[in-house]
C-alpha cells in the first residue's frame, strides 16, 4: 500500500471490558486493508466526561498510515464501532467503543460531520497524554507544541491501565 497521511485515532471505551474493547479495535484496525497501524500508545484510564454517572472510560492513541480521505476512513471508523455494538444515543453517554480522527496529516476540516483536527484535541488529557507517548516531541497544525498542550491541560487525573 503506497501511504498518503499520518492520521491519530482516538480509541474509548467504558463498556463491556474496556481495556479489551480498545484493544480488540487496534486488532480490527490493524487488520484492515486500507489501514496500516504504525504505533499505538498504553492504554489509560479516565473518568467520563459530562458529569453523567457511568463507569470509567479507557482510552488509547493510535497512529496510522492509509490513503483514505478523512471521510471514507470516518466510514470506516464508523463500521467498526458498529461491529462492536456501538448503540448512539445520548451525548457523552456509556459506549462500547468509540473511535475518532483525532488529527489527520496537517488537514483543517470543518463540516456537521467531521471536524479536523478533532475539537477535543487539544484540552482531553486521556487524548494529550497518550499522544505525547507516541510522539513526544509532536507539532500541532496549528505551530503548537505538544509538550505545551499537556502542560496547559486542564488537570484531569488519568491513569496508565497494567495489563
Amino acid at each position: 500500500m503506497s501511504i498518503e497521511q499520518n492520521v491519530f485515532i482516538g480509541i474509548g471505551s467504558n463498556l463491556d471490558d474496556p481495556s479489551y474493547q480498545v484493544n480488540n479495535a487496534v486488532e480490527l484496525m490493524d487488520h484492515h486493508h486500507a489501514i496500516e497501524l504504525t504505533a499505538v500508545s498504553s492504554i489509560y484510564q479516565s473518568a467520563p466526561l459530562g458529569g453523567m454517572a457511568q463507569p470509567d472510560y479507557c482510552n488509547a492513541v493510535a497512529r496510522i498510515a492509509t490513503e483514505l480521505s478523512p471521510w471514507s476512513l470516518l466510514r470506516v471508523l464508523q463500521q467498526l464501532e458498529n461491529e462492536n455494538g456501538r448503540q448512539r444515543g445520548q451525548h457523552w453517554g456509556s459506549r462500547t467503543l468509540d473511535l475518532d480522527i483525532l488529527l489527520f496529516g496537517d488537514l483543517y476540516h470543518q463540516d456537521p460531520v467531521l471536524e479536523i483536527p478533532h475539537p477535543g484535541v487539544y484540552m482531553r488529557s486521556f487524548v494529550l497524554v497518550p499522544l505525547a507517548e507516541l510522539e513526544p516531541g509532536f507539532i500541532f497544525p496549528d505551530g503548537s507544541e505538544i509538550a505545551e498542550r499537556v502542560a496547559r491541560c486542564p488537570a484531569t487525573p488519568i491513569n496508565a491501565v497494567n495489563e
